[in-house]
This record gives C-alpha cells, sequence and structure tokens, in this order.
C-alpha cells in the first residue's frame, strides 16, 4: 500500500481545537426501547444535531480554515450529492469566501437547497462520477478554487474524528464504538480516535449490502472497485478512497453489511422511539448492531448517527 500520510490524535485534536467555535457540540442521547430491542446499551452521538444536518460540517470546517490566506482568496470547489456539499458551503461562508459545487441532477431537494441556502455556486451535472469530475475540473480551471475531497482528504478526515472524541468525552465506559461507512471519512476519524482513547475498544462499520465496496475491499486487503450502488442510504454512495481504506484497515475491527429493509427499519425505529430524524445513511449503523445482536449483548456502543437531512416527501417508511 502506498505511503499516505495517516492523521495522528494529535492531529484530531488540533482539528477539534480550530472548528469548535463554528459547529455544536452535539448531544448523545439513549433509548430504554432501543436498548430492549438491540440487548445492549447504546449511546447515540447525535450529528443530526450538527451544522447543515450532518458530521461533515466538521470536516469541512477544519479543511477551509486549514488553507493559507491565498488559497482561502480563490475559494473552494468539490462535487457531492449533498451533505459534504452543503458542509463545505457553510465552512466557506464562515470562512468568508466562494463555494463552488459540482452537484448531481438527481440530488435530493432538501439538499439542493441547503446548499443553495449557504450561498455556494452550484451546477449541475449527471449523476455519473465522470460528469461530477468533469465538472469539477471545469470549475477549477476557471476559478483556481482548492478541491476539497468529501473523505479522501487528510484534514477532512481530522475534523470527521472530532464526533468520537467528543463522544467518548460525554461517555467514557463504551465497549464498542459503531459508525456507517461510504466514502470512510468518518470511519476513519473515529478509529483513529477510538483506538487511542481506548486500545481495546471495538472499532465496526455499517455498511448496506448493495454498496460493498468497503466491506470487499477490507476482507481481501485490497481496494475493490465499486459496483453501481442502489441504496436507500444515498450518504453512502461513494467508493472507498486511498486514504481511507489504508486507515480502516489499520484501526477498523470488522465491517458489517445490511440490507435495505434492515436500514428501513432501523431508520423507522430511531424516528419513532428516540423522536428524532435521521436520514437513511444514520440507520444503517443501528441496523448493524441489531443484525449481530449476539455480538454485542451486554455491552456498551456509541453509535455515530451521521446526520438528518431526510427527504420528507420522499421517506422510504
Amino acid at each position: 500500500m502506498e505511503d499516505l500520510k495517516i492523521p495522528s490524535f494529535e492531529d484530531i485534536e488540533k482539528a477539534h481545537i480550530r472548528i469548535e467555535p463554528y459547529i455544536h457540540r452535539t448531544p448523545v442521547m439513549s433509548s430504554s426501547a432501543i436498548n430492549e430491542i438491540a440487548g445492549c446499551k447504546l449511546y447515540f452521538k447525535c450529528e443530526n444535531f450538527q451544522k447543515a444536518g450532518a458530521f461533515k460540517a466538521r470536516g469541512a470546517i477544519n479543511a477551509v480554515f486549514s488553507l493559507k490566506e491565498e488559497e482561502a482568496a480563490k475559494g473552494v470547489a468539490t462535487h457531492s450529492s449533498g451533505n459534504h456539499a452543503a458542509a463545505l458551503a457553510l465552512a466557506a461562508m464562515k470562512r468568508g469566501i466562494k463555494a463552488y459545487i459540482a452537484m448531481p441532477e438527481t440530488a435530493p431537494e432538501v439538499k439542493k437547497k441547503a446548499v443553495a441556502g449557504y450561498g455556494a455556486e452550484i451546477r449541475y451535472c449527471k449523476p455519473t462520477l465522470e460528469s461530477r469530475e468533469e465538472t469539477l475540473n471545469q470549475i477549477i480551471r476557471e476559478t483556481g478554487a482548492t478541491f476539497i475531497h468529501a473523505y479522501n482528504d487528510f484534514n477532512i478526515v481530522c475534523g470527521q474524528g472530532t464526533a468520537a472524541r467528543e463522544l467518548m468525552q460525554q461517555q467514557g465506559d463504551l465497549d464498542i464504538i459503531v459508525a456507517p461507512v461510504g466514502g470512510g471519512g468518518l470511519l476513519s476519524g473515529t478509529a483513529i480516535w477510538a483506538k487511542h482513547e481506548k486500545p481495546d475498544i471495538t472499532v465496526i462499520a455499517g455498511e448496506p449490502e448493495n454498496a460493498d465496496d468497503a466491506y470487499r475491499s477490507f476482507v481481501s486487503g485490497e481496494l475493490q472497485p465499486a459496483v453501481p450502488p442502489n441504496t436507500v442510504a444515498d450518504g453512502l454512495l461513494m467508493p472507498l478512497g486511498r486514504l481511507t481504506f489504508k486507515i480502516i484497515c489499520k484501526y477498523t475491527d470488522e465491517i458489517i453489511t445490511v440490507d435495505e429493509p434492515a436500514i428501513v427499519s432501523a431508520m423507522q425505529l430511531i424516528w419513532e422511539r428516540m423522536k428524532i430524524i435521521v436520514e437513511p445513511s444514520s440507520a444503517v449503523a443501528l441496523a448493524a448492531v441489531i443484525k449481530r445482536k449476539e455480538e454485542f449483548r451486554g455491552k456498551k456502543a456509541g453509535i455515530i448517527v451521521s446526520g438528518g437531512n431526510a427527504d420528507l416527501r420522499k421517506l422510504p417508511f
């Protein structure tokens, strides 16, 4: 595996200091009803209450505020179907710079409105990686903006790790920590921090069966090509990056895949029992816990609820 620099826990600490004035310290919540169903004690780190509605604000703000003045002056750019786009737009607004977003035409309306609301310039493209990258490259040629990758980026990973840092400060006696995995930024930062804070903690990821490149890559030890994903968890559509794959292989203990009915069921369970809005991607971690109840029985597990940007007109249940 190539020599890519992996963030340290000190890098995550520095990121937390950098972003703290601009983010919410989100609450940790629990549900006795869900604990009964899962057979363990679950502590939900509610990033659905984060700025821009998802954990992505952490990484984006860290990346934007890490830029030198001359870089920042030309703005930032990315391609994203939603949460990273909104987070980057918010981060740019807070630093007073321009954000340019290449966004698929098929992105959820709630996420399109959020990105526009933060003042970003959106250029719509076809919902293919080729079209997204082509549109992004055109933006960069025209503007000189700095590309901020949604997850395969040192500063993004550091920012995402701050959610686990807060969780383990708020609930320090965890046996297991669980996060969803798509591109791997959240899982990478979570795993780095968790293994530093408590070396014997078990780090587990939940992933949709219909978008399982992380599982296949983890099991094989080689980065696997993504197959066209077809999952209700629209925040987990992107494949692992080279950096996130390296980190996950080093620090993650297991990836559990879950089917579509399990994701929808877990999402509905959170809505009904906890009375909070979460998007489908956020429910994947809980679905993994319920699928492997015996593995979690009697344990204390932290779950990172990744976001709450659900399209209320297109709920899957």
